[in-house]
């Protein structure tokens, strides 16, 4: 039989990961709508409910509320795994599942997504974790694609899995298949430099 004592421990910790959950959640949702260097402390307390020492007890510094937040972003909308296409052996079939895949996950990440890389710019603390939480991933995307390719081929496959690239083509109004047509064809057909007249 669990003692008191015990009991109101295990309903304390219980509350805690709760606030600190909502905490998360506030912050993440904070970076979604204006990004994560516009994102305060005040207006992470206001959205989770709490005051901003309670912020600071769970999160106590910048590094600690991106790698939350990022953890949280990750484990809900992680990037597609190259374990999708790993079996489809024809190069043009693994390569357009890898991009629509992909696209579809920006398409359903666009607003964090380009808030995150944007601020990443010239913030060297989100520059790192965002490389640990997007840039791995991304590159063993690329590294399951880019075997058999050329040099140039696996240039053009960096630009068509680029986050840029793919905003920039929704942006010309092409549809999401038409995209991934684009960058498919762009990284097969560049197999040759340009001959020099």
């Amino acid at each position: 039989m669990k003692s008191a004592r015990a009991y109101t421990k295990g309903k304390r910790a219980e509350q805690e990961a709760g606030t600190r959950q909502r905490i998360v959640e506030a912050a993440l949702a904070l970076h979604a709508e204006v990004g994560p260097t516009s994102t305060t402390i005040s207006m992470i307390a206001e959205r989770a409910g709490v005051q901003r020492h309670t912020v600071y007890a769970h999160l106590p510094d910048d590094r600690a509320v991106l790698m939350a937040c990022s953890g949280l972003h990750a484990e809900r909308m992680p990037l597609p795994s190259p374990d999708l296409w790993a079996g489809i052996n024809d190069p043009e079939t693994r390569l357009r599942t890898a991009l629509t895949a992909l696209y579809a996950w920006f398409t359903r990440n666009e607003a964090v997504t380009g808030h995150v890389l944007r601020d990443a710019e010239r913030n060297p603390v989100l520059r790192e974790v965002s490389e640990l939480r997007f840039g791995v991933p991304l590159g063993a995307i690329h590294a399951s694609l880019a075997d058999g390719l050329t040099e140039r081929q696996r240039a053009a496959l960096t630009l068509a899995l680029s986050f840029y690239t793919w905003r920039t083509l929704r942006d010309a109004d092409l549809t999401p298949d038409a995209v991934v047509e684009l960058m498919l064809r762009t990284v097969l057909s560049a197999t040759t430099s340009p001959s020099r007249a």
